[in-house]
């Protein structure tokens, strides 16, 4: 039986999401008419990692992601995580708008 180590195992809702990205590399990869050899060769890592992560697993390191991302010429697509962050402006537009104790 494998050893299930912290970190390694995602909610069912996270591991669809890594499916998902694995599955947009996938296809940006294919678009390019590459061979995952010819993008682990420009990624400096094996194609068992990059296999890895076109299958969305998520046991392989993020620097790995932004060097298979640099590979498929998409690295700034990393610049957009987090970006939009609706909850965090409604947060601050709700705290912005919430009357103050007179002491403050």
């Amino acid at each position: 039986m494998a050893k299930n180590t912290m970190g390694t195992k995602l909610p069912r809702k996270l591991a669809q999401k890594m499916e998902i990205v694995g599955e947009q590399i996938r296809l940006a990869r294919l678009r390019r008419q590459l061979s995952i050899a010819q993008v682990a060769d420009r990624a400096t890592c094996s194609p068992l990692t990059v296999a890895r992560i076109e299958k969305g697993l998520p046991t392989v390191a993020i620097g790995i992601y932004l060097r298979v991302l640099y590979a498929l010429q998409l690295e700034d697509d990393i610049l957009h995580l987090a970006q939009a962050d609706e909850l965090g402006h409604r947060l601050r537009d709700l705290d912005l708008t919430s009357p103050k104790h007179p002491s403050e």
